[in-house]
């Protein structure tokens, strides 16, 4: 079993024990990687298509207006059913074990898609995508996991890696859902007399990472070990909480419950109420979760938005290729340096200075945005504009530090180990709200910048106050991490 961290990094400077890090345990890392792809591959493969979808099965009735407040709704679903449901899994995990969570996860990721792909009503739609959010309780679980495979002197390097996963997911999705939608109109060679591609024009795109999904449960099921000491089997757990009920009932002498049979011989391995959790260190390492994700989904659905919208309104009126080469930069960008970067960046520093240099950097990325429309407007998009747009890139990736940051906190503010999985649940269960409502309120703001005449900059204080909450949020963060 491996160790939560109990201090911060600031003690790495030693130089024997900044060379003295632990292997990662590669290959279970390389699996808890592999499974983690899942999520975003799922969540954001519909992006390309998901307006023509919404076209083509008229719940709009032509009105064009109405496909945006549609195109939405969908995305925020999956977020805000993994809200409602997340915490519930994490809890699971800490008694049964993480590995059926993460397989009813990837079962529940696997079926909902091919059930996207057969809808052809919106309630279809929305029950598929409910289903996607509500059964995928899996991010929470595999930090979980990251936390106990890993142990102080290594898990700084192990949480780098964790970025490239989603960052992969996220851009492979999309990519995936515009180049395989409607195969028989754009293979018509291959796919043109299939009629089953006619009939369900979505359903090969949805198919990809659904099987993706299934092979991902076979991987999990044969070769990923569980790492949760002393797990109650989920039958034993059932059977122990019916007893319990029964002598309730029965107003006999309680036996055993399912506590007991988890507590084994050490509490630190027993997994604690729900009330015991919200306590100011969990609440703290979640609310800065919550807060970076806010600054990061807000940039994402703003950023796109002002790269496409014409110079005179406030944007830089870039085409699709230009915004998606930018956007593909990043990525790579992003993840070389989170490997190669973090974790030395993370001993000499450590968490918190970090995480609110992390933060912090969004101020840059904001304030860069009205220079570079000054500049365009003036002189076009030569090369000021374009070295501009590489600051904001590099704001952006400094953002990204934050992540690994955090995810260490969440950590250590665990009251103990058979509580690690609640923690993370609740901290994630705060991102994905935020994660539901952040993109919509950001973008309309933005579209209400670009409308209405004197409020320019109202996007701008928007996510300036947002930035400087999150600041304000990153102070309540210990220097050295909780201890146990």
């Amino acid at each position: 079993m491996a160790r939560t961290v109990d201090e911060e990094t600031p003690l790495l400077h030693d130089h024997q024990q900044k060379h003295g890090r632990t292997p990662l345990p590669w290959r279970q890392f390389t699996i808890i990687l592999f499974l983690q792809l899942a999520e975003p591959l799922t969540s954001q493969l519909i992006s390309p298509f998901a307006p023509q979808l919404i076209r083509d099965i008229g719940v709009t009735n032509g009105d064009e207006t109405k496909v945006g407040f549609y195109v939405g709704l969908l995305h925020s679903l999956f977020f805000a059913t993994q809200a409602l449901t997340v915490l519930h899994w994490s809890r699971v995990s800490d008694h049964i074990g993480r590995k059926p969570v993460l397989l009813t996860g990837l079962f529940g990721l696997s079926l909902s898609m091919y059930c996207f792909g057969l809808s052809k009503t919106f309630i279809g739609l929305v029950l598929s995508r409910a289903l996607n959010g509500a059964l995928n309780g899996n991010i929470g679980v595999l930090k979980s996991m990251m936390v106990e495979i890993t142990d102080e002197t290594n898990l700084a390097q192990a949480y780098a890696y964790m970025p490239i996963a989603w960052s992969s997911g996220g851009t492979l999705g999309p990519l995936i859902g515009g180049f395989l939608s409607r195969p028989a109109d754009r293979f018509p060679n291959v796919f043109g007399n299939v009629e089953f591609m006619r009939e369900y024009p979505y359903f090969l795109a949805c198919a990809i990472p659904a099987t993706f999904t299934a092979i991902a449960w076979i991987v999990a099921f044969f070769f990923l070990k569980e790492t949760l000491p002393n797990s109650v089997p989920f039958r034993e757990l059932i059977v122990s909480k019916f007893r319990q009920w029964s002598n309730k009932k029965s107003l006999k002498s309680p036996e055993p419950s399912s506590e007991t049979l988890i507590t084994n011989e050490n509490d630190e391995n027993k997994p604690l109420p729900l009330r015991s959790l919200l306590i100011p260190r969990v609440l703290i390492a979640a609310a800065n979760y919550a807060a970076l994700s806010t600054i990061e989904i807000s940039f994402r659905a703003v950023q796109p938005l002002f790269y496409a919208t014409p110079i005179e309104l406030g944007g830089l009126g870039l085409d699709p290729p230009q915004i998606g080469n930018i956007l593909a930069t990043y990525g790579i960008l992003n993840g070389l340096f989170q490997i190669f970067c973090f974790a030395d960046l993370h001993d000499r520093f450590g968490s918190k200075a970090i995480f609110t240099f992390a933060v912090s950097s969004g101020i840059p990325f904001v304030l860069i945005c009205p220079l570079i429309n000054a500049l365009a407007r003036e002189y076009g998009l030569n090369w000021a504009v374009w070295c501009m747009i590489g600051v904001q890139v590099l704001c952006s990736m400094s953002l990204n530090l934050g992540y690994s940051c955090i995810f260490i906190y969440i950590a250590a503010a665990s009251p103990n180990r058979g509580s690690l999985g609640a923690t993370n649940g609740i901290a994630q269960m705060l991102v994905s709200i935020m994660r539901s409502i952040g993109p919509a309120s950001a973008a309309s703001i933005f579209s209400l910048s670009i409308k209405t005449p004197g409020h320019a900059w109202f996007v701008y204080y928007f996510l300036l106050a947002v930035i400087f909450i999150a600041i304000g949020a990153s102070l309540l963060l210990p220097r050295k991490m909780w201890k146990k």
